[in-house]
């Protein structure tokens, strides 16, 4: 038995689409399809990830042995497989799968029902090859796309507060931090997820979404983290020696312009906070020169985090600031990393606005929620076919289900423009008339047309935020 090659692409398809190549009409010879997010939790979405698809699976061609593994597999899986056909791309195109894609810009902050992808075979006798690659390419948009929808929305609600309640925005880029790494289904998962969290904010503790940026997005260093506790090195030391414990990692990390967080409520949140950190530690945090963050990791967030805010004041001191709102002194701050997702950030600021307390005083780390705690339905994710060259006639291909109407397909060969408001608009590619089709192409048979830099994603999606 031969070893299976992940990175096969015949292989990355659902088990039913082997057998598709004999059910379309006879004389088709082009496939159009397109994806777009239908709808969901957001009526915004921004469109990230699909870069990393086409270089890594796409941009290489299969190959022979890709062919003979293909076809033991699903033949003994039981359906039919299409043998010439794979034989004529290994032949004819020399592996490489002849489609072009078209795109939008990625970072583009896109209203949903707007045709993200379009894709269409570039070979009249693959019109099979369209929709084959559905179940690959579709999971390529969907995943870091919604991840990046929901770390921008956060980053919208952070800075409303920021605006409302602080002086300035300036620590915006870190106020929401990746956790995720451990709770995301595989490494790649995370690493997908991870570069899409970072189009948004530049703190993470996910490595392999700084290595993805890197990888794909030719980024020397897309996000940054800093020295921090976690519970084992802090009872490591034992319950009594709690003190020496939060001594060591100033000791350790602090310092003039550095920052370390030390997770405190391992035994009692509200003496380490009264206590340890506000009598016996006082001196060390303030003559430091540096920030002790101090990070909370069980209770209620929204109760914890304000409770958190006013005792590290009164051990600690704060000032107003010009919107009539307290801010701890420069030397401490506070990152509440239980239980965030996007409703508790928004009820955590809600609570802190409330009492007085500038969002300034508080990052956030989030994790599950932010990489896995996602699907497909999160946004309504399809791809569906919406033209068929029959025969040297485009024709209309969609569905319409009565029984659901929000599935209803878009119609043709498509196009999106930028309205006269600003609005993105999908329209048919007949109709484009002298307009600009924002829908470009990004690849053809193999080859990468266009490729985005990081730093021109993040400005893309960040001039969208008011």
């Amino acid at each position: 038995m031969t070893d299976l090659n992940p990175a096969n692409i015949i292989l990355n398809a659902d088990s039913y689409k082997a057998s598709h190549f004999r059910q379309y009409p006879p004389e088709t010879t082009l496939v159009s399809s397109y994806i777009e997010a239908r709808g969901g939790e957001y009526a915004q979405t921004v469109f990230f990830g699909l870069q990393m698809f086409l270089q890594q699976y796409l941009s290489t061609p299969i190959t022979a042995p890709d062919i003979a593994e293909a076809k033991a597999i699903i033949e003994a899986h039981g359906l039919p497989f299409n043998e010439a056909g794979w034989q004529y791309i290994l032949e004819t195109h020399n592996g490489y799968l002849p489609l072009e894609i078209q795109a939008l810009p990625e970072g583009s902050v896109v209203p949903t029902q707007t045709a993200l992808v379009q894709v269409v075979n570039t070979d009249p006798a693959c019109a099979w090859l369209t929709s084959y690659i559905e179940t690959a390419l579709l999971r390529a948009v969907w995943y870091p796309t919604t991840v990046a929808t929901l770390s921008w929305h956060c980053r919208q609600t952070i800075q409303h507060a920021l605006m409302k309640t602080a002086d300035t925005c300036d620590g915006l880029d870190f106020k929401l931090h990746d956790f995720g790494a451990r709770g995301a289904s595989s490494e790649e998962s995370a690493a997908i997820g991870g570069v899409a969290h970072l189009v948004n904010f530049m703190g993470t503790d996910t490595i392999s979404g700084l290595l993805a940026a890197r990888r794909y997005y030719g980024a020397d260093m897309a996000g940054f983290s800093i020295p921090a506790a976690e519970h084992s090195t802090i009872t490591a030391w034992g319950r009594e020696n709690e003190a020496a414990a939060y001594q060591n990692m100033l000791d350790a990390f602090a310092g003039p312009g550095k920052l370390v967080a030390v997770v405190s409520d391992s035994y009692d949140l509200w003496h380490a906070i009264d206590h340890i950190w506000g009598e016996e530690l006082h001196a060390a945090v303030t003559n430091s020169g540096g920030t002790l963050v101090v990070r909370p990791d069980s209770g209620d967030p929204v109760s914890v985090v304000s409770e958190t805010l006013e005792r590290l004041m009164k051990v600690f001191g704060y000032h107003t600031n010009s919107k009539g709102f307290r801010v701890l002194p420069d030397c401490v701050r506070v990152i509440q990393g239980d239980g965030i997702s996007r409703l508790s950030i928004s009820a955590i600021l809600a609570e802190m606005e409330q009492r007085g307390l500038s969002a300034d005083n508080i990052a956030f780390g989030m994790g599950g929620e932010l990489l896995q705690k996602v699907n497909r339905d999160t946004l309504n994710f399809a791809m569906k076919t919406s033209a068929v060259k029959i025969s040297g006639k485009w024709q209309d291909v969609y569905k319409d289900p009565v029984t659901d109407s929000g599935k209803r397909s878009k119609k043709g060969r498509l196009a999106v423009i930028r309205s006269q408001t600003g609005e993105l608009q999908t329209l048919r590619e007949t109709d484009l008339g002298d307009q600009q089709n924002l829908l470009t192409p990004v690849f053809r048979n193999g080859k990468m047309l266009h490729t985005f830099g990081f730093d021109e994603i993040r400005q893309r999606a960040r001039q969208e935020i008011s």
